[in-house]
């Protein structure tokens, strides 16, 4: 059994009620906001992952959000399988790539609790996450810099809802990936 990456190893009830007691005390920190549990829980995509810049971040049907971050259209129509065994369980891909205006603050991207077992996301080599961190950069007026990455999802197709956060702002953005949805 294996929750936030601690494992029981021995069935023993001293070992059980340790594990217990340990993953209770990383719950409660979760659910309390522990900064110190949220950041060392998502990672952190430095400023060298950039792939690419740009001048704007309005360009092919990319949309802005919170005013720093230029997301993938609301639909995201290519989704292929992956066909490796390492990406079990998550069976397709679809690349989109995210762009985050030179000299902002960190923005912070997060799949909801809800949609976690569904969908995940990966920009900048982070790995396939349910939240990342991107670091804040140096100012360079005019330049976005793009981050190569986008969704993994259990189905083929799915209305995807992504939370992003810039210091005390957020806002909840749907993709519709492989599929059409409404309101997105």
């Amino acid at each position: 059994m294996a929750v936030l990456g601690l494992r029981a190893t021995r069935r023993s009830p001293r070992n059980r009620a340790t594990w217990i007691a340990a993953a209770s005390t990383l719950a409660l920190g979760a659910a309390a906001g522990s900064s110190a549990w949220a950041a060392s829980s998502v990672p952190t995509v430095n400023c060298d992952k950039a792939a690419v810049t740009v001048s704007s971040g309005g360009h092919d049907g990319y949309r802005v959000v919170l005013g720093v971050v230029s997301v993938p259209p609301a639909y995201v129509p290519q989704v292929v399988p992956t066909h490796n065994k390492y990406f079990r369980p998550w069976r397709f891909w679809s690349k989109a790539g995210l762009f985050v205006r030179a000299g902002t603050p960190a923005v912070v991207v997060s799949v909801p609790k809800a949609w976690q077992t569904r969908a995940a996301i990966t920009w900048g080599n982070a790995g396939t996450v349910s939240a990342l961190r991107l670091a804040s950069c140096p100012v360079q007026p005019g330049v976005w810099n793009g981050y190569p990455g986008g969704f993994v999802l259990r189905a083929s197709s799915a209305c995807v809802p992504l939370v992003f956060r810039v210091g005390q702002q957020s806002t909840t953005v749907r993709f519709g990936v492989g599929r059409r949805c409404s309101g997105s």
